[in-house]
């Protein structure tokens, strides 16, 4: 992530990473300084301290001193992104990284949105199945569903005419197709771009897994995988060898 310096900009020299701070311009008994203003503030994550902080949004003003009497206005800088705790800059595109209480959410809702896209492909789920999906949910962080909650929401989408539980019609079944990439997306896009590869194949596997869970998949279930797997950003050859590795026991 581009800096635009920061406190720990010794640390950063030392280590040969980051960019360095250019110190104010000088001519003779003239500086060229910035003046910064204060747009907005927030809750951020902060790479420099590892963990959610506060922050301000400013934007500069820079200008000509003399002898710290502001003499030329020399344009505009920024905006930058200040954290509250260890001062780092950071260019606005920082404010795209969920904070770590996001991101927990962000990752929980993933896990459920597949494994109910699992559960509404496969159109019925056995005893086993539910079983499955309702341990991989509690896994993500919902404690406290229950097999009749998963059931209640597979009632629901049966009755749904969008509904992508397995119509027998063609062309509700593009329908319900393109609703359920929609659903996934909605609820992978926020989220892909900050996992590491394997903790997007780690998705994948526990969507995988509960398919699996009464025999092997149907071509409903691998059709929804598929979707799962590219709104993961994983490539076709990777979702086919997960969907492999998935059905060796972990």
């Amino acid at each position: 992530m581009a800096r635009a310096g920061g406190r720990g900009e010794d640390r950063h020299q030392r280590s040969g990473t980051g960019p360095h701070r250019t110190p104010p311009a000088r001519y003779g008994p003239l500086r060229l300084r910035t003046r910064w203003n204060v747009e907005s503030d927030g809750e951020f994550f902060c790479p420099d301290c590892g963990g959610d902080r506060a922050y301000v949004r400013k934007t500069g003003s820079k200008y000509v001193a003399f002898l710290g009497v502001p003499l030329l206005p020399r344009g505009t800088t920024g905006p930058v992104v200040e954290c509250g705790a260890c001062t780092a800059e950071y260019g606005v595109e920082a404010l795209e990284h969920p904070t770590t209480a996001r991101f927990g959410a962000l990752l929980r809702d993933a896990v459920h949105t597949v494994v109910v896209a699992v559960l509404a492909a496969s159109g019925t789920a056995s005893r086993s199945t539910m079983d499955a999906a309702v341990a991989t949910v509690r896994a993500a962080g919902w404690t406290d569903c229950e097999d009749d909650q998963l059931y209640a929401l597979m009632r629901a989408l049966a009755e749904d005419p969008g509904s992508p539980v397995c119509p027998d019609d063609p062309a509700e079944a593009e329908t319900a197709a393109l609703t359920l990439a929609i659903e996934l997306h909605e609820s992978l896009d926020p989220l892909a771009p900050h996992l590491a590869a394997l903790g997007r194949a780690s998705i994948l596997l526990q969507g995988a897994r509960v398919a699996l869970a009464d025999g092997p998949y149907t071509s409903a279930e691998r059709e929804a995988l598929n979707v799962v797997g590219a709104a993961l950003l994983l490539d076709t050859e990777e979702v086919g060898r997960l969907l492999e590795e998935a059905k060796t026991p972990s």
